[in-house]
């Protein structure tokens, strides 16, 4: 449903972090609001998006990228809908300050969703319990191992279960996000955001 209150996308950022789990998102998010924006001059925003971080220190992206948090733990606006990429989680994974802050924020936003392997981090965090649940196709077995209480499936882009979603790689969490953006807004204002991005969207998962 369209909102007269811009709803804020916290994304999470992470040292080997895939650059496109990250970057992929936050240009659907951003690129919707534009788009808005342009069709009604005079509305509010719909979205504001930012990158959270442990620290205010550069991150540095899988394959080298680097990138600056707008925000940390401990100092960014509540998040609407929170976003947790994928890439290379492991050390993530153990590290109690990052499980506790998805885990808290997960619990007060409307919405939360991983791309690739971000669903491990969910998972680890208490988030993503039991129900249908994807992430990468070469990561599908390790998760069921790792969280046996999950369904996890291969044959869909994106798993939708209301509050939680969970996508497979790459561009199918551009898709899922675009998905987001047609749950929140319209289907149109979707759709004329996947073409803005030249984007062939796949709009069923």
């Amino acid at each position: 449903m369209p909102s007269h209150t811009p709803l804020h996308i916290g994304i999470f950022l992470f040292d080997d972090v895939e650059a496109l789990d990250f970057a992929g998102p936050y240009e659907v998010f951003t690129t919707a609001a534009r788009v808005a924006c342009r069709r009604h001059a005079t509305a509010p925003g719909l979205f504001t998006v930012s990158a959270i971080a442990a620290s205010r220190q550069t991150a540095r992206a899988r394959a080298g990228l680097q990138l600056v948090p707008d925000h940390t733990f401990g100092s960014h606006p509540a998040v609407d809908v929170l976003i947790v990429p994928g890439g290379e989680v492991t050390a993530e994974l153990h590290k109690p300050d990052v499980i506790a802050w998805i885990a808290q924020t997960a619990s007060q936003a409307q919405i939360t969703a991983s791309v690739c392997t971000g669903a491990f981090l969910l998972a680890q965090a208490g988030v993503l319990t039991q129900g249908p649940a994807t992430t990468h196709w070469e990561d599908l077995a390790d998760l069921q191992t790792m969280f046996p209480a999950l369904r996890v499936v291969g044959d869909q882009r994106w798993v939708d279960t209301g509050r939680l979603l969970s996508s497979a790689g790459i561009s199918a969490g551009i898709d899922m996000c675009l998905h987001l953006v047609a749950r929140l807004h319209s289907h149109e204002l979707a759709q004329d955001t996947a073409r803005q991005m030249d984007h062939p969207w796949q709009a069923q998962a």
